[in-house]
């Protein structure tokens, strides 16, 4: 009898082995004979149209990926997660956790819905598995996303699901308002969070960054813990373009305030010489954030100058340019609690996530 479970078991993994295998073909397949001559933009909709509904199909690709995690008080199920940017309202984060994620981090949402930047506003640097964006915010708004997020908590998979939401500031919002404009977003969506992410370091909002100066910041944060109810665990994000300097004084900041944690890194306005793709594409492309392998280098430098000036006061997410298991375990070495990852999710396929998570479970 025991052997005969042994084999159904063995069967059983064979054949979820080998329906990743199969989607793996397929989406690599798609992309390259649909995807990667469409629009960026709407191959994203499509794709995101997709995990949204495909529940089944995600739950395959995501068994084995279990490996929980205890970090900010919260129990991940794994240490690897979606950074922002990728469902901005909260619309498909039960199909992306069944891929495999242990997190998904929504948003970035701001107090006033907005469409974004005009398009085009997205594209692919295929040289360089990368990618530049100037979506500038796009979505619902903080009303509509607590209400999605509130709908989202009282079903089943909903209630236990590790949601960060990340919030930002609303592209009208004037210098002397910025810190209103977060307290409202904070209010409405902290209640539905599982930590918070204050984030100060997208380029594609005009005065975005120069809220990383510790002087504009530390009130910003303070009044955003404050606004925020319940313990819930709070969070600023950085850009990799700070000097040294202004990351030391970040740190000594969070540590002072006692914020829980800080993710490392966001996009980059830098166009390294490094790029493969030729600069007559990169400058059509235009302004905008970088992301992709060719962030790495500068996000594991920030990281580890990160976890050097807190010691083990608090939590550092590492996200930038992690495209394989050996990225996110050297993350992981490096010091960091948990592991986002983005671009490479376009570039891989579904199948990404639970590979990455599998991996680091083993």
């Amino acid at each position: 009898m025991a052997d005969h479970f042994k084999s159904e078991a063995l069967y059983t993994s064979r054949l979820q082995a080998h329906h990743r295998y199969a989607v793996v073909v397929v989406y690599r397949a798609f992309f390259q004979l649909a995807f990667k001559a469409m629009d960026p933009e709407k191959a994203h909709e499509l794709a995101f149209a997709a995990i949204a509904r495909g529940r089944l199909v995600s739950q395959v690709l995501g068994r084995g990926t279990s490996n929980p995690h205890t970090v900010m008080g919260i129990e991940f199920p794994n240490a690897f997660g979606l950074a922002a940017g990728f469902d901005k309202n909260a619309k498909a984060v039960s199909g992306l956790l069944a891929l495999g994620f242990g997190h998904v981090e929504i948003g970035t949402v701001t107090a006033q819905p907005q469409p974004g930047n005009p398009k085009p506003r997205l594209f692919r640097l295929l040289g360089d598995n990368a990618i530049i964006n100037r979506m500038g915010f796009n979505n619902d708004g903080a009303v509509v996303v607590a209400k999605r997020l509130a709908a989202l908590r009282k079903t089943k998979a909903g209630r236990n699901a590790v949601i960060g939401v990340n919030i930002g500031k609303t592209k009208i919002a004037l210098p002397e308002d910025a810190i209103a404009d977060y307290v409202f977003s904070a209010s409405l969506l902290a209640p539905y969070a599982s930590y918070l992410v204050v984030n100060v370091s997208s380029p594609n909002t005009p005065g975005l960054r120069s809220l990383q100066a510790v002087d504009e910041l530390r009130p910003l944060l303070v009044a955003v813990r404050e606004a925020a109810v319940g313990d819930v665990p709070l969070v600023v994000k950085i850009a990799p373009d700070l000097a040294d300097a202004d990351v030391d004084d970040i740190a000594d900041l969070a540590l002072e305030l006692g914020l829980d944690g800080i993710i490392a890194t966001n996009t980059t306005i830098d166009r390294p010489a490094s790029l493969k793709t030729s600069r007559e594409v990169i400058d059509a492309a235009g302004a905008g954030g970088l992301s992709g392998p060719v962030l790495k280098e500068r996000s594991v430098e920030v990281l580890t100058r990160l976890r050097a000036r807190v010691g083990d006061k608090m939590a550092i997410i590492s996200v930038g340019g992690v495209t394989t298991p050996g990225d996110a375990q050297a993350r992981l070495d490096a010091g960091a609690d948990l592991v986002q990852g983005y671009t490479a999710f376009i570039y891989e396929g579904p199948f990404w996530p639970g590979r990455i998570a599998r991996a680091l479970a083993a």
